[in-house]
């Protein structure tokens, strides 16, 4: 299959725009999971004005939130797709320029010295745009995912020694949680990444935070027993949604792990607020289908 580029600005406009909207299933269910298990009145009464936000933003065709945050376009290249990656990268980044300015959208995209905004979403080497292979044949698919600042800016890293074990990890994503506190807007996905360099660790951490559905699992045994140990922690340090106090600190946490060096054990923490944006298309020969 040959990428029709045009498809693809098109996709990549649409997907912001669709993201920035409309709240994915599995987190709206998350809201109901939580608002059934949390023990606090006032906490039940913040996830209701949260969930009632998500309504009355979908019900009148505007943002879950005013953070139109920073694009990341995950590309996903299945068997026998054909396409330049110049060329590919080139319409992501124009369909990213006009969802924001014909739409129009808030950009938040400046110079990172200067401070200079294009208000275009767009500078140096943003949109953000990551590559990855699959089985799958003839399917291009893009997810976008529009990551705001608030959570974003509770990113952590720590290059823990063997040494310090399981309990170092433990330790750490915890810390990390309670030092984040309100500022991501919680109820969050937290995502944990272990293992890789520092640069992988990280962006497993975004990963598990930012493109995994809630209900899903860690694809390795250990780290999915990581996963239900951390979230029931999690939720019993009280800061709960918006910080303010409750059970519904997390939605959940999601951990993604890669093989690393025998000297080192990196792990990284990641959060996601409770505005969990993503969007996703799937491009083949038969057309264009956008995932609800």
């Amino acid at each position: 299959m040959r990428v029709d580029l045009q498809a693809v600005e098109e996709i990549a406009k649409a997907l912001y725009i669709r993201a920035v909207k409309v709240l994915p299933a599995d987190v709206k269910a998350g809201f109901e999971r939580l608002s059934g298990t949390e023990t606090q009145a006032g906490a039940r009464g913040i996830l209701a004005t949260l969930v009632r936000n998500i309504e009355v933003a979908e019900a009148t065709d505007n943002l879950t939130c005013q953070d139109t945050g920073i694009p990341i376009y995950n590309v996903t290249l299945g068997r026998g797709v054909q396409v330049d990656g110049v060329d590919l990268e080139a319409a992501i980044r124009r369909g990213c320029e006009r969802a924001t300015r014909e739409h129009p959208l808030r950009s938040s995209v400046v110079h990172p010295i200067t401070r200079v905004n294009q208000h275009s979403s767009c500078g140096i080497r943003v949109p953000v745009v990551h590559v990855s292979f699959s089985e799958a044949p003839e399917e291009l698919a893009i997810e976008m995912v529009p990551k705001g600042s608030g959570s974003e800016n509770n990113t952590f890293l720590r290059m823990a020694v063997p040494a310090e074990g399981i309990a170092a990890v433990k330790a750490f994503v915890i810390d990390s949680v309670l030092s984040a506190g309100g500022k991501t807007c919680p109820p969050t996905i937290v995502g944990v990444g272990i293992g890789g360099s520092a640069d992988l660790c990280v962006h497993l951490a975004k990963v598990a935070a930012t493109s995994r559905p809630l209900g899903s699992r860690c694809a390795d045994t250990e780290g999915a027993k990581l996963e239900e140990e951390l979230t029931a922690a999690v939720n019993r340090l009280g800061v709960g949604p918006q910080g303010l106090g409750g059970d519904s600190t997390a939605f959940a946490v999601h951990v993604e792990l890669a093989a690393t060096h025998i000297t080192m054990n990196p792990v990284a923490v990641n959060m996601q607020c409770h505005a969990a944006r993503r969007a996703t298309a799937r491009l083949t020969p038969a057309g264009i289908h956008y995932e609800d």
